[in-house]
């Protein structure tokens, strides 16, 4: 572990007492108090997490609008400077490289890439730079990143900023000082849940985190750890890189072909998926619940009338609909609502049925952003 990188809250976390793992290069709290009351606070109050593992690319000059249109499969020009859009890149051969987001200033984009992916995508996007017009910066060690999420969350950053944080709508983003030191601030994150996501400088990162500490006080806040985040995310089946996608999966099969825009014009992997498609998905991402107690964990196999068809790709159980739920990858034929197989657990079946995402649907931002 003495490898692993350390985020500037490192030194909280262990204040906190933080279940401190390893996590794609870098020393993360798994939990502090827990994975079911962090979650629940997430779901009830609200929640921070460091998510300052996550990567930063900066992409600008003439060119750079053209460069993301081509290494990405949505549509740029369907945001404004002050928008972010999700995103994804894909391989030639239509696997997926990375899910990301994109936001748009008015002379420049920020790439934001999963922790594990970092080298690999900086060097992907390199590796496609034209001779001239684009310029590409790693911009990842130089960013610290908290992620305040829950339907309390704006009343918590509202007392640090001196704006109306009801201005700033759902996938955009701001400029503003957050106690007193200017920050990127965006109404996005992972949970399914209100909340805003704060891009600073790593020098002014314990100043924040102590500052969000004190205004949440009175909004019941939790410190968040990497199980929380997982298990929320899962329960609006909000895809994991290396989980339920991969460069052995396309978009379509992940779920994702809402974030493919084929009439943009050219990108890498679009023919390849157009092909894909015309020629019938083989394999589709599906959500499911145990109809018995039991939790499903990433490679369970999945059965139907005793044949293998599938495997669990993320797992876990649900503490807000307090049942076993997930994901699989299953033969299309099988990928219907109210389809039902076995997961075998512990080399028991355990019945399962196939559900519409995503498994919790009270979520705010659901409610508020619709």
């Amino acid at each position: 572990m003495s490898d692993a990188k350390k985020t500037p809250f490192y030194p909280k976390h262990l204040l906190l007492h933080g279940k401190m793992v390893e996590f794609a290069g870098f020393l993360m709290p798994m939990f502090y108090e827990g994975i079911v009351p962090e979650h629940m606070a997430v779901r009830k109050d609200v929640g921070i997490f460091d998510v300052s593992h996550m990567g930063e690319f900066y992409i600008r000059g003439e060119n750079a609008h053209d460069f993301i249109q081509k290494m990405t499969t949505n549509d740029l020009d369907r945001i404004e400077p002050g928008q972010a859009q999700y995103s994804a890149m894909l391989y030639d051969h239509g696997g997926i490289v990375d899910d990301l987001l994109i936001y748009r200033f008015p002379d420049k984009y920020m790439m934001v890439v999963n922790a594990a992916n970092i080298e690999k995508d900086f060097e992907w996007l390199k590796s496609h730079l034209p001779e001239t017009g684009v310029e590409l910066y790693n911009a990842s060690d130089d960013i610290a990143l908290l992620a305040v999420q829950g339907p309390n969350a704006q009343k918590v950053i509202q007392k640090l900023v001196n704006y109306d944080l009801e201005q700033l709508k759902y996938y955009h983003h701001a400029e503003l000082e957050v106690a007193g030191e200017r920050m990127l601030i965006s109404r996005t994150g992972y949970t399914g849940e209100d909340g805003f996501e704060l891009y600073m400088s790593p020098s002014v990162a314990e100043k924040i985190w102590d500052s969000i500490f004190e205004a949440g006080e009175s909004e019941n806040l939790k410190p968040c750890g990497l199980g929380a985040r997982d298990s929320l995310r899962l329960e609006m089946k909000y895809a994991l890189y290396g989980n339920d996608m991969d460069e052995n999966t396309n978009p379509y099969e992940a779920g994702l072909g809402w974030i493919v825009k084929l009439e943009k014009g050219d990108f890498i992997g679009r023919e390849t998926i157009i092909d894909a498609k015309a020629q019938g998905l083989s394999k589709k991402l599906i959500c499911f619940e145990l109809q018995e107690r039991g939790f499903p964990r990433p490679g369970y196999k999945v059965y139907k009338e005793g044949n293998e068809i599938g495997t669990v790709t993320s797992g876990t159980f649900s503490p807000i609909l307090e049942k076993g739920i997930g994901l699989a990858y299953v033969p299309t034929e099988y990928s219907k609502s109210g389809n039902t197989f076995d997961v075998k657990i512990r080399n028991i079946m355990i019945p399962a049925v196939v559900v519409k995402p995503p498994f919790w649907k009270n979520g705010t931002v659901r409610i508020k952003h619709k």
